[in-house]
């Protein structure tokens, strides 16, 4: 299926404590992320710039992102290659660099994904798969940083 495919969200500061942005530490950077018909997503920036811990900031939103990209990607990969995957989980980690003007960029990120697979002799097209899901991944394609790859695969234990 070619074509082109438009996203929308909706996303609203919430953090005005009555004085909106009269000065940098006076506001919250709360956030809500909406997009109809699904719950919303609770927001902030990260806290080493005055945001609130138990929020997604952008950079998690990112990573994560990245991360279900490549999962699902990967599952679809499998499926082609004859693999069959019976868990998947992924440990990923990034790395962002402040610039010491204001901003920053990202410089890779890492995905980390445990995949279980049904049977021993997949394992080879198991690790293969990964270079084909990230080939697929629209938002590996549209960072302008390294997203690197360390798999693991397992073979999952025979039923008795």
């Amino acid at each position: 299926m070619w074509g082109e495919h438009r996203y929308s969200v909706r996303t609203t500061w919430t953090g005005d404590r009555g004085t909106g942005t009269s000065g940098y530490r006076d506001y919250d950077r709360a956030v809500t992320v909406s997009i109809d018909g699904k719950p919303d997503l609770l927001a902030s920036s990260d806290k080493p710039f005055r945001g609130d811990a138990s929020r997604w900031n952008p950079e998690d939103m990112l990573l994560a992102a990245l991360s279900e990209c490549h999962l699902l990607a990967y599952l679809h990969a499998c499926v082609g290659v004859g693999v069959v995957v019976v868990g998947y989980e992924d440990e990923a980690s990034g790395l962002m660099v402040e610039d010491g003007r204001g901003g920053g960029a990202f410089h890779e990120v890492v995905l980390r994904p445990t995949v279980t697979v049904a049977d021993a002799s997949m394992t080879d097209a198991a690790t293969a798969a990964h270079a084909q899901a990230n080939e697929w991944c629209f938002i590996a394609n549209s960072v302008n940083f390294p997203v690197r790859h360390e798999p693991t695969i397992r073979v999952a234990p025979a039923s008795p």
